[in-house]
């Protein structure tokens, strides 16, 4: 996916892939982590997440990375919140309390932004990628996520010719063959969601699983 494709889609507010509510996964499976309340945590491709809010109530400082800079602006002024923007490097700094959205390309992100993080959590990152270029991500991924970190991953599977992503289907298969260099990997739940998601009812998708995984980043 060009940048140009996520700009537009900001810009016109096609956002489907926003959610309007924390993420049952992240609020049943975050604790597993075990990660002291004060700790830094690192979402990837962020978007305007509510899930960012969730977070930071459980005491966590949270660092975002977000491309489109409509999207970034949008998570501070509809939630009232005062900000200031700095620089650094190719990307803009936005920050308020608790919460640091570096807005950029995540590839040209510098490893050191992310030196510090205990945690981190991916809902719509991964599976924004078409196969084509969902490896350089985990390897984007692989070189932010510091030897040790654990953080949860959110993926969507289903029959990909039934439907055009994004989301694009990614495989326990896949997250098998693709992930495990990099991380230790850990499936927690995985449950069919397609009753809930009409857009893929209308297209007569057969099926939908949601799974949500442990990931730890190997030494």
């Amino acid at each position: 996916m060009e940048p140009s494709f996520w700009h537009e889609k900001w810009q016109l507010q096609q956002i489907g892939f926003h959610q309007y509510q924390v993420n049952p996964f992240l609020v049943k499976y975050w604790p597993v982590l075990g990660l002291a309340d004060t700790s830094e945590v690192f979402v990837p491709l962020c978007g305007k997440s509510l899930d960012m809010f969730y977070l930071a109530e459980q005491g966590h400082a949270v660092l975002g990375c977000e491309l489109n800079s409509l999207a970034v602006e949008q998570f501070f002024t509809d939630n009232d919140l005062t900000y200031q923007v700095d620089q650094s490097g190719d990307h803009a700094v936005f920050t308020t309390d608790q919460v640091t959205l570096y807005q950029g390309d995540i590839f040209t992100l510098a490893a050191e932004s992310t030196s510090s993080i205990s945690g981190f959590y991916d809902r719509a990152a991964l599976i924004a990628w078409p196969e084509a270029m969902r490896q350089q991500y985990v390897n984007a991924l692989a070189r932010l996520i510091p030897a040790n970190v654990s953080g949860l991953l959110i993926t969507l599977d289903y029959p990909q010719e039934t439907l055009n992503g994004p989301p694009f289907a990614v495989s326990p298969a896949w997250i098998e063959t693709y992930l495990t260099p990099y991380f230790a990997v850990e499936l927690l739940e995985c449950v069919d969601v397609l009753a809930d998601n009409s857009r893929f009812v209308k297209k007569q998708v057969p099926w939908l699983n949601e799974a949500v995984y442990k990931l730890t980043r190997k030494s």
